[in-house]
């Protein structure tokens, strides 16, 4: 990791009462999650019909909420 890199995770981390590894986890936890969610949707987008959308939408009500 670069030296400037370092020092700006240990800033956040005192920052927020925690450890430089703890904070290190949390981010790598926090992109993993991103791409899986990215990946997930990717695949349910492949999958999408616009036809489908439209026929779905037709049938609910066109009334105020």
């Amino acid at each position: 990791m670069p030296d400037s890199m370092h020092e700006t995770a240990k800033e956040i981390a005192k920052k927020d009462h925690i450890s430089v590894n703890q904070f290190v986890a949390t981010a790598v936890a926090e992109k993993s999650s991103a791409l899986v969610t990215e990946e997930y949707l990717e695949e349910r987008a492949a999958r999408a019909s616009k036809e489908r959308f439209k026929d779905i939408m037709s049938r609910v009500p066109d009334v105020e909420p």
